[in-house]
């Protein structure tokens, strides 16, 4: 068999759609609309990857809709019609909600508080299934030692973890600083009484 002969059946098989185009247009919006609704459905915590458990969940949700997506079609042209459709539809469905944020609020959930006043919100620590051991490994993540450090902590619709550190009253940072004041002051004045002077 000659060697063009080979090569142009290897093209076909790289380029020919081995589906019809509707439908490999049609499979990745019906995966697309799936996940999203799934995953509000399941809340926030499988966005976050709080542990390896759901790591391995969205790792094993990627490779099992993969099929769904492309059906018997291997072809080169199909996975970029795939890919194509996928990025259109995301593209299309996020400029739509940013001129409708109303619709976009709800889509996307509510923020829950998780921590308010330094108090965990037990409610909210449960209707996202989160345990006391990964909120404290959340705050561990973000550089705090402890609940005492944290002022409220927020788990954002995307995933995200909003912490806000404990300040102290304004009324102690003022005593602080005129005390602190006052030290180099009384410092100062002992220098000077010993016949030292000022450095």
């Amino acid at each position: 068999m000659p060697e063009w002969v080979v090569s142009s059946g290897m093209w076909k098989e790289i380029f020919a759609l081995g589906v019809p185009l509707l439908e490999k247009i049609l499979r990745p919006v019906v995966v697309y609309v799936f996940l999203v609704l799934v995953l509000r459905v399941f809340g926030k915590r499988e966005l976050a990857q709080l542990n390896p458990f759901d790591l391995v969940v969205l790792l094993s949700l990627s490779n099992t809709v993969q099929n769904a997506i492309i059906g018997n079609d291997n072809s080169l042209t199909g996975g970029l019609v795939g890919a194509f459709t996928l990025l259109a539809v995301n593209y299309t469905v996020v400029r739509f909600l940013f001129r409708h944020r109303r619709l976009d609020q709800i889509c996307e959930g509510r923020p829950s508080v998780l921590v308010e006043h330094g108090h965990i919100v037990k409610n909210a620590l449960a209707r996202e299934l989160l345990t006391r051991s990964e909120l404290m490994t959340v705050l561990h993540r973000q550089g705090f030692d402890g609940l005492h450090e944290v002022d409220r902590c927020v788990l954002e619709p995307g995933g995200t973890f909003y912490i806000q550190r404990k300040m102290p009253p304004q009324d102690k940072v003022q005593h602080e600083e005129i005390m602190s004041a006052l030290g180099d002051l009384r410092a100062r004045m002992d220098m000077l009484a010993q016949g030292q002077g000022p450095s």
